[in-house]
């Protein structure tokens, strides 16, 4: 199970996206590069999951990430996409290091856009208030951040 490997510990540089987080569901994510999409352990399920992220001298922020395809725009490629809640600024070509603490679900297919879009703002209400348990604030502190 991929709760076993976590929390993981990882970096990346925002990298242009597709152009559907902000435009098209209204969600603005920071597309991690291909480097820490190829520094997963193979064995991680895909999925929505939950942690903490620090942007360069931005803050720490609670974050949700989808890993994967995509399904509903049938991804060719997998990405490695982060939600930071409460955070609305200019991301592209920064650094940004984040903890992967918990699983939230796996990737699946939905019928429409609006089932896309609630499902999204389900998860953002799941990581926000499993990121508000002790354990989790911890991870927050962490140096690595």
């Amino acid at each position: 199970m991929s709760e076993d490997l976590l929390p993981l510990f990882l970096s990346g540089k925002v990298v242009k996206g597709f152009g559907r987080g902000s435009k098209e569901l209204g969600i603005p994510t920071a597309n991690i590069s291909d480097d820490a999409i190829n520094n997963l352990p193979e064995e991680l399920q895909l999925g929505v999951y939950f942690g903490w992220a620090s942007l360069e001298n931005k803050g720490i922020f609670k974050m949700v990430m989808n890993i994967g395809w995509c399904p509903y725009y049938k991804n060719e490629k997998k990405s490695l996409e982060i939600h930071l809640l409460n955070f609305f600024d200019d991301v592209y070509g920064k650094e940004i290091k984040f903890i992967i603490t918990g699983y939230i679900r796996p990737e699946k297919e939905f019928s429409s856009i609006d089932e896309l879009i609630k499902e999204i703002h389900n998860d953002i209400k799941i990581a926000d208030e499993k990121l508000n348990d002790p354990k989790m604030i911890a991870y927050r502190d962490n140096p690595f951040l």
